[in-house]
């Protein structure tokens, strides 16, 4: 009998989330499963660990016994702990979302969602963010016939080290099909209100608006505009600006030199 994969499933929408139970119904019965995730909300947190309070892990009573656990953290912290301390054995998969609302083009750097598959990928696990792009009323159960193919494809033909798909589905679902594509240049900036405070001094919501860019006609965000779920293979191993690196390093390290 072939054995199952291990899967890890995360998310920053909380443990509770909708997205994140259609997520492992979809995936119960192809793989082994374990659950770490926030015990709240946790959007807009990318990366961040926590640092200055320490992390709390409760187990999570789940149906067919999949072994879950809460924690008082980010999605990040619930990587760091399952990888290091929770999981006997190292996923082979890390699976976060699915998320509510859309995490396109350069929306990882702040997403949770992403955050999570980051952490792994950091570590050589690969990984696989789903988002929905319907924020009020995402259809998540249109989706979850694309994830296990996906998952299977994935295992066919294996990511470098240090990568991860981030996976958008379109807002009209089902999606006029699914593309490869490159990452888009669009995000979310602050859209600030100032408020007062009945004591006199100024508060700030930063709130948000999307900022348009002219899109390749490959992104991620095109093809969200034109129905098509977009899958982007994005590597962190190494961000290094090689080609700023390739043609000023040797002038930059000798003004330095004659310097010092």
């Amino acid at each position: 009998m072939k054995k199952k994969p291990f899967i890890l499933i995360t998310n920053d929408d909380g443990i509770y989330a909708s997205g994140l139970k259609h997520l492992w119904t979809t995936l119960v019965d192809y793989a082994d499963l374990a659950i770490i995730a926030p015990e709240i909300e946790q959007s807009g947190m990318g990366l961040a660990i926590t640092l200055r309070q320490p992390l709390l892990s409760e187990p999570v009573v789940w149906e067919k016994k999949t072994p879950a656990w809460k924690v008082n953290g980010t999605p990040a912290d619930c990587v760091r702990l399952g990888l290091s301390v929770l999981l006997k054995d190292k996923p082979d998969l890390i699976v976060s979302g699915i998320n509510r609302g859309s995490n396109p083009g350069r929306n990882i750097l702040y997403s949770g969602t992403v955050g999570g598959v980051i952490e792994g990928a950091l570590r050589n696990v690969p990984g696989i963010a789903f988002s929905c792009a319907d924020f009020q009323s995402p259809n998540y159960q249109a989706v979850e016939h694309f994830i296990v193919p996906m998952i299977e494809h994935l295992f066919e033909h294996p990511l470098p080290n240090g990568t991860f798909l981030n996976v958008n589905f379109p807002e009209v679902v089902p999606a006029r099909g699914i593309k490869l594509a490159r990452q888009g240049m669009g995000y979310w900036i602050e859209s600030t209100q100032e408020r007062k405070h009945p004591e006199g001094h100024s508060y700030y919501w930063l709130g948000g608006k999307w900022l348009h860019h002219q899109e390749h006609e490959e992104s991620d965000v095109y093809l969200l505009q034109q129905g098509y779920a977009a899958v982007v293979p994005i590597h962190v191993s190494d961000w290094t600006d090689l080609h700023f690196l390739n043609h000023h390093k040797e002038r930059f390290d000798r003004h330095f030199s004659e310097k010092t």
